[in-house]
């Protein structure tokens, strides 16, 4: 990493949550918003596929979570693996460079609409941080076994520090202002980044967040309380959550996490239907609709949690709700 890079500072984060009266709002479901413009992504990449084929369409997105009150952009780069990249035939220069594509594209998308806005009177936006997604090993496999934590007996920790140490390194030097490493399913995975973060002495802060299938425990069967214990150690962690799971787990687990940690809570659970990874589709949600997403957000501040926002099939217009109602009750 270069030296002469300026790095945010690590309290930057917690500026951000306190500019936004105490939590943040991260931006929505990326592939669903990507479909509704023309993208097709029905690939192993895929919204990464968007990265080679696409870009525009990445920064219109990034665009419209901003005008809806987005504090957080996470990058599309949570499937962009450079294996994956690779065994598309692309050379190691072309996927490295996509990779800084990923957090490059959220950044100027930042940097346009801060200067659209800041200047005008009585706006009511925050400067946008941009988090540069790390995916879980198991969203590179495309098996779903990112939501069962069971990555068979031949992958280990050292395994997945070498298969994440490159991609990391990558991201960080395009610049993002932290790091999300989304949809962890065990305790080995997270052992993995908190290990990389310490011996690549990454200095932007990062948040881990897991999945759960149960609304108890890690998608693998281990409890938060094993997976936090190892992420507690961690200066570099500022934040720890879920994503990616149904938001009827949630307010829950924020009451279970504030008793396991001290670092500040990010959840941004999915819309409430269920991806079924064997069969590739989206199954209606029996319990939970769209327009209690704002509701339920403001349960889940109260609750504790700190940065809130939206997974799959959650969009703009959730932001958008979620936004405006912290802004009126803050």
């Amino acid at each position: 990493m270069g030296k002469d890079k300026e790095y945010i500072t690590t309290s930057s984060l917690e500026d951000l949550i306190e500019k936004a009266g105490g939590c943040a709002v991260v931006d929505g479901g990326f592939a669903t918003q990507l479909e509704k413009h023309g993208a097709s992504i029905n690939d192993p990449l895929w919204s990464a596929l968007c990265l080679i084929n696409e870009p525009h369409l990445i920064k219109t997105v990034h665009l419209e979570y901003l005008e809806a009150g987005a504090d957080i952009l996470v990058s599309s780069s949570y499937q962009a693996t450079i294996p994956g990249f690779l065994s598309r035939g692309l050379s190691i220069e072309n996927t490295e460079s996509l990779l800084e594509k990923s957090v490059k594209v959220a950044v100027e998308a930042r940097d346009k609409f801060w200067d659209a806005v800041k200047n005008v009177p009585g706006h009511s936006y925050n400067r946008a941080l941009v988090a540069a997604s790390v995916g879980s090993y198991g969203a590179y496999l495309a098996d779903g076994s990112e939501y069962s934590g069971n990555y068979g007996p031949d992958v280990n920790l050292e395994k997945l520090k070498d298969f994440h140490r490159r991609r990391l390194q990558v991201l960080v030097e395009a610049g993002p202002d932290l790091i999300a490493f989304e949809t962890i399913p065990n305790k080995l995975e997270a052992q993995a980044f908190v290990e990389l973060l310490e011996e690549e002495n990454m200095e932007i802060p990062s948040w881990i967040c897991f999945s759960s299938v149960d609304g108890e425990n890690a998608p693998s069967g281990e409890s938060f309380k094993e997976c936090l214990h190892i992420i507690n150690k961690s200066n570099k962690v500022k934040a720890v959550g879920i994503n990616c799971a149904p938001p009827h787990f949630i307010e829950s687990l924020i009451c279970k996490f504030k008793e396991l940690t001290e670092k500040a809570i990010v959840v941004y659970p999915n819309s409430g239907e269920v991806w079924d990874g064997r069969a590739k589709r989206w199954l209606p949600s029996k319990c939970f609709g769209e327009e209690n997403f704002e509701l339920f957000a403001t349960r889940w501040r109260d609750s504790g949690a700190k940065l809130i926002g939206g997974c799959c099939r959650t969009t703009p217009s959730n932001i958008r709700a979620i936004s405006k109602t912290f802004k009126e009750r803050s």
